[in-house]
């Protein structure tokens, strides 16, 4: 004898005591739909995490570090300054040796140097920046902004120009100079810049501009300046005076894990 349950004929509803599927998904979905709040409210701990808080302060901490570096600078120039003018009063030396010094400091980039200069300004294109000459495309982000090859271009150019020195913003280059770019900010020597970037090299006036017009890296660049606005600027400066190098010059190297 069968139960009322599996009977259609004792009057009752045949499916009330059945196991329904979309009852049970329904609830899973509100508790998954709990947890993710209760997740999202515990990490955000009351914050709004749709904003770029967090990325603004990690930007300031740079800047920040990057303006502690440009003072710790200059106080390990005016260190340097005294610690020389110490050593100079008696340092057992001879005038050719003092000279032969004074000559290798000169090439190391570590004093002041005077002499007729150039500087190169560069630029990043409006954001609204379109294709100014038929037959390109429209640009893409890549396309408006200053990249670390266009300013390695310049200071390559120069070098081989034979500039006697060159300062990028207002740090001097030396051989072991890395001009590097993170995103669309310089970082040179442990310190952040911004575009506009400025380049300013002493040297023969017009074989560095020579040596300008005459790179096929800066004349790829200057496609990008005609057609979509990139920022082109070489001014004659007359008599300038680049400050030396104020950094430390030991290497700095990654060691093995022993």
């Amino acid at each position: 004898m069968s139960n009322s349950a599996d009977s259609p004929g004792t009057g009752s509803s045949p499916v009330r005591g059945r196991f329904r599927p979309v009852r049970v998904l329904t609830a899973a979905v509100f508790a998954l739909a709990g947890l993710i709040f209760f997740t999202s409210f515990s990490t955000a701990r009351g914050t709004d995490i749709r904003t770029d808080a967090s990325l603004l302060k990690l930007s300031d901490l740079i800047q920040e570090r990057s303006h502690e570096n440009g003072r710790l600078d200059e106080t390990n120039a005016a260190l340097r300054e005294d610690v020389e003018a110490l050593a100079e009063r008696d340092d057992g030396s001879t005038k050719a040796e003092d000279a032969k010094l004074t000559a290798l400091e000169a090439r190391a980039g570590t004093q002041k140097l005077t002499g007729e200069a150039i500087t190169v300004t560069l630029d990043d294109a409006p954001p609204d920046a379109t294709a100014k000459l038929p037959g390109y495309p429209e640009p893409q982000p890549d396309y408006l902004v200053i990249h670390q090859q266009d300013l390695q271009a310049v200071v390559n150019a120069l070098w081989e120009s034979g500039a006697k020195g060159i300062k990028v913003m207002d740090q001097r280059l030396i051989s072991t100079s890395a001009v590097r770019c993170v995103g669309n900010t310089l970082i040179l020597q442990g310190r952040v810049y911004s575009p506009p970037y400025k380049i300013t090299a002493v040297g023969d006036p017009e074989k560095m501009q020579q040596a300008l017009a005459a790179s096929p890296a800066i004349q790829n660049y200057m496609l990008y300046v005609n057609v979509y606005g990139l920022g082109w600027k070489v001014t004659e400066d007359g008599t300038v005076t680049l400050p030396g190098y104020s950094g430390t010059v030991d290497l700095q190297y990654a060691k093995p894990v022993e």
